[in-house]
């Protein structure tokens, strides 16, 4: 014998809602429960069913004192399924209005540049145009070193860095001719320590 087969989520939510139109009633829980096991839903999935069902809007529910009332009136579901049919039926309008002026715009285009030989040929013309800019950018790439612009930034920036580097040299002479004086009698440490941090007596500027 074959499994009984279960009742699919759709089926529930259909048979649940029957018992609200059926009797066009307001429920609490506990009397959905008993109601919907007379209709083959498990007691355990009611209350998920009937949760589903308030997602969607199409049971309302409102809490009084201390206990939550549902109810769903087939007129209410009337008018909903109305106002949805609608809705569908103005946003399918503006789809085919569209797609018209999109199927027109085409057309237009189509005559005003037909597919003739010369057109063909012209756009074969224009991509391989395109090809050889882009190599030519790649090639320019590869040369940007040698591009004047980059060597007149690269020599701006070389001079800089030697008057930063002198600057700093003019800095730490001033700073080891302070050491000497405040430490005077301790050069022989003085000139290790700056030795070490690669300053001697023997350092030049950069010309």
């Amino acid at each position: 014998m074959a499994p009984k087969k279960g009742v699919s989520a759709a089926d529930k939510r259909d048979r649940m809602l029957e018992i609200f139109h059926d009797s066009s009633d307001v429920f609490v829980i506990k009397d959905i429960e008993k109601l919907s096991v007379k209709k083959g839903i498990i007691s355990q999935a009611v209350k998920d069913v009937l949760q589903s069902l308030v997602d969607d809007d199409i049971v309302k529910c409102e809490k009084i004192g201390i206990s939550n009332y549902y109810w769903s009136f087939p007129a209410e579901a009337s008018v909903k399924l109305e106002a949805e049919v609608k809705k569908c039926e103005t946003d399918l309008s503006g789809v085919k209005k569209r797609r018209l002026d999109a199927e027109a715009a085409l057309a237009q285009h189509k005559a005003a540049n037909p597919n003739t030989e010369d057109r063909a040929k012209s756009l074969a013309a224009l991509n391989e145009l395109k090809t050889k800019v882009a190599g030519v950018v790649r090639e320019l790439e590869a040369y940007r070193d040698s591009d004047p612009e980059t060597v007149e930034a690269m020599r701006n920036a070389a001079d800089g860095a030697k008057l930063a580097a002198n600057r700093w040299l003019d800095n730490t002479y001033s700073l080891l001719s302070w050491c000497k004086k405040k430490f005077a009698g301790r050069e022989s440490e003085l000139a290790k320590f700056f030795e070490q941090n690669g300053l001697d007596d023997n350092a030049e500027y950069i010309e």
